[in-house]
């Protein structure tokens, strides 16, 4: 005879950089081992492939989770684990008034949401002609990248997320040029236009939280904003 099967509740939420309504479900006991041994090994790259892992089978294998915005995938993983493990998460906060006080404060992981510049823009006008498309980096262009030097770095970061180039009434797609051309190209632009595409980074949507709490040495009250998903890990 055999055993009964548990049903798991689904649920629906918006993608950030979309607006695309997803269906999801929390995490099962399989999944949760997965992220548990990422996190015990230490290894950022391991704990990357579990959150991908899991986001990827609690939506149903319906996104490509490898060309996701890292902020999309992170969303939809705070999501996922708040249905798992509980909608609030304690985490132990430094108080900024004097810097040596920890506080626990409790954050309702269903109230953070992904926080959008009004100055950020995905098509930077480098002159009156020619226009750069950017698109978003996932999480494996952000761990391997900050393997890289600074300035490496930075033209990494902008080498892989041009979608497109527009000239006047021309456009050429990412498959239209090669990497060296790309360099070349980025190479010839001046300072303050190479500012404006750093400024695509700068201003990029990403998972904010603002927490405000009350030293209980000092009395003092305390602000702080909390960023990324590791933010939240408790």
């Amino acid at each position: 005879m055999s055993l009964p099967v548990i049903n798991t509740p689904t649920y629906e939420l918006k993608l950030p950089s979309t607006k695309e309504l997803i269906t999801y479900r929390p995490f099962l006991v399989k999944e949760e081992k997965i992220l548990l041994i990422a996190m015990e090994e230490e290894n950022e790259a391991n704990t990357v492939n579990a959150v991908r892992t899991i986001v990827n089978n609690c939506t149903f294998e319906k996104l490509d989770v490898h060309s996701l915005a890292m902020f999309d995938l992170e969303y939809i993983f705070l999501r996922v684990r708040a249905k798992s493990v509980g909608e609030v998460v304690t985490v132990n906060l430094l108080s900024p008034d004097d810097n040596k006080t920890y506080v626990k404060v409790d954050i309702d992981l269903e109230s953070v949401e992904v926080k959008f510049d009004k100055k950020h823009k995905k098509k930077i006008n480098l002159t009156d002609e020619i226009i750069l498309e950017m698109s978003y980096p996932n999480l494996d262009l952000l761990v391997t990248s900050g393997d890289l030097g600074q300035a490496d770095h930075i033209f990494g970061m902008i080498g892989q997320c041009v979608e497109r180039i527009y000239s006047g009434e021309t456009i050429y797609e990412r498959a239209d040029f090669t990497q060296k051309e790309l360099d070349t190209f980025l190479e010839s632009l001046n300072t303050k236009q190479f500012e404006e595409v750093q400024e695509f980074f700068n201003t990029m949507p990403k998972i904010s939280h603002d927490v405000e709490f009350t030293n209980p040495k000092t009395k003092k009250k305390n602000k702080i904003t909390l960023e990324g998903m590791q933010s939240f890990f408790g």
